[in-house]
């Protein structure tokens, strides 16, 4: 098979993941752009190696090979598993229509991580950080909303910037959220958030609304769709004005939604249904966040430190 065959069958396979992607899974644009890449990688890799193969032809052998290239790249563990997540996606693609019969990636264990628990700012940290937001100026509201709105309702950052006023139940307390894969849910939302946007959209009144943004909740000032940048970087600014040195992102606000829920006694399953989580394994974290509050808290009660004259721990079994 020539070189120009091979490259020929590369494109057409990542064309049909790419539309399998939006039409059958209904994934949104940046979960699309980052299966692509990955899947892309390893394309390239084949491409670029001595001996190209077409995606039909590539084995276990050539996978591990490409994991091997990226370790020599410094390519990080958690980096390397999530590409070899979207390897197996793609090969997973190919064999339900038929392009493939065995799956090259079957065998293939995942470099090992270390979960690292979320971080998460206190409920006096996120105060002051609101409080801290100067609401005589033009974007104040607007940004004390977005903070209300991220930490009260525990939104995802493509969440909360796709909101739309139609999304708002004001009467009701909640706001229809579309998660990923399009699923939409019901969050409650605090009446002191909603106080917060209604502020906000008081002032948005004056502003020139793009037409194809009427509907969109939160806008820039030149009355267009804000951007994740553009999040990430209000919410920093809103961090260090408070005087908080831990890196705040919008997640950072999420996790400290879910964190505080669990402190108040929330059932588990409510949270998960909360975030949007499919598994409850992705919202166990939060329990070990938790056990490690535990831990920490016993730690500084007396019996944790206490022994007999001996110097030696007490024997509980008598």
């Amino acid at each position: 098979m020539s070189e120009t065959s091979i490259k020929t069958s590369w494109q057409q396979a990542l064309d049909g993941y790419r539309d399998y992607l939006l039409f059958e899974r209904g994934l949104s644009a940046n979960s699309i752009e980052a299966y692509l890449h990955d899947a892309g990688q390893l394309a390239a890799y084949m491409l670029a190696a001595e001996l190209s193969k077409e995606p039909a032809a590539v084995d276990a052998k050539d996978i591990e090979a490409f994991m091997a290239h990226l370790f020599d790249l410094g390519v990080g563990d958690t980096t390397q598993a999530r590409m070899l997540s979207g390897v197996r996606s793609f090969f997973t693609y190919l064999l339900h229509n038929d392009r493939i019969e065995t799956l090259p990636t079957e065998l293939i264990d995942s470099p090992k991580i270390a979960r690292k628990l979320p971080d998460t700012l206190s409920y006096d940290e996120i105060m002051r950080m609101m409080e801290g937001i100067d609401l005589s100026a033009p974007l104040g509201h607007r940004n004390r909303a977005i903070l209300e709105v991220l930490y009260c309702c525990g939104l995802r950052v493509s969440e909360l910037i796709n909101l739309r006023l139609s999304d708002i139940f004001a009467a009701e307390g909640v706001v229809r959220v579309t998660g990923k894969g399009n699923k939409q849910r019901l969050v409650p939302i605090a009446e002191t958030a909603l106080r917060q946007v209604e502020l906000y959209l008081e002032q948005r009144r004056s502003w020139n609304v793009a037409a194809d943004s009427a509907d969109i909740l939160f806008l820039n000032k030149n009355g267009r769709q804000l951007t994740r940048v553009m999040i990430f970087t209000i919410i920093r600014r809103c961090a260090a004005a408070a005087g908080i040195t831990k890196t705040v992102s919008p997640h950072t606000l999420r996790h400290s939604f879910a964190t505080h829920l669990l402190q108040g006694g929330a059932d588990i399953r409510a949270v998960q249904e909360l975030l949007g989580h499919e598994s409850i394994l992705t919202t166990e974290i939060y329990t070990h966040l938790e056990m490690g509050d535990l831990r920490q808290a016993l730690e500084k009660h007396p019996l944790a430190t206490l022994e007999n004259e001996e110097n030696e721990p007490l024997d509980t079994t008598q």
